[in-house]
């Protein structure tokens, strides 16, 4: 996972609540097998029904940010959904509130979520450009700026770039004392 720490780029404001991961990657497109090539079907439903939508305006291409009002990310616990964020281009999702199995995995492939209130995510929907920085936790745009929370062992693992996989071989010396002993098995007595 790619290490996160400033975020600064256009941002594109997705002026809905409730958004639920089948609209972000609508169900056909979980038949694919690999992580990738998922950015085509961000949003498909909506780019496709709606020319005013705002991944059809080409002044986003290349956006980092994703501005979306309160509930992003409700419904299944696809993974997809972030990886098409991803795959898109975006880096960090804005927003007054998350769907929690969304959330988890926006910080477990390295998708920055970041909760600020209502009112500050509006405004934040009528600027061209903002940065978000991990290490401050703060995020800044022309004529405001805001702090955010967020828990510190996400917070350290994002800066850090360390998904589970890493985290688990970070301790592969003790993970190998303890299968030389012969795991489990290893370290129990039995008695007759």
């Amino acid at each position: 996972m790619k290490a996160v720490r400033i975020v600064s780029g256009t941002g594109v404001p997705l002026k809905r609540n409730d958004v639920d991961t089948d609209q972000i990657i609508p169900a056909e497109w979980l038949k694919r097998v690999e992580r990738t090539g998922f950015g085509a079907g961000l949003f498909s439903s909506w780019r496709e029904s709606d020319p005013d939508f705002p991944l059809n305006d080409q002044s986003y291409a290349g956006a980092s940010i994703l501005v979306a009002g309160p509930n992003f990310g409700t419904g299944s616990s696809r993974e997809h959904a972030v990886w098409a964020l991803q795959d898109f281009g975006f880096q960090t999702v804005i927003a007054p509130s998350f769907a929690d199995i969304f959330y988890g995995n926006c910080t477990k492939t390295g998708l920055l979520p970041v909760v600020l209130p209502g009112e500050t995510v509006r405004e934040l929907m009528k600027v061209d450009r903002a940065t978000v920085d991990l290490e401050l936790q703060i995020v800044e745009w022309d004529g405001g700026e805001a702090s955010f929370e967020i828990n510190p062992d996400t917070r350290w693992r994002l800066l850090e770039g360390l998904d589970e996989i890493a985290l688990t071989l970070a301790s592969q010396a003790d993970i190998d004392r303890f299968e030389d002993r012969g795991g489990p098995a290893g370290s129990l007595t039995t008695s007759v």
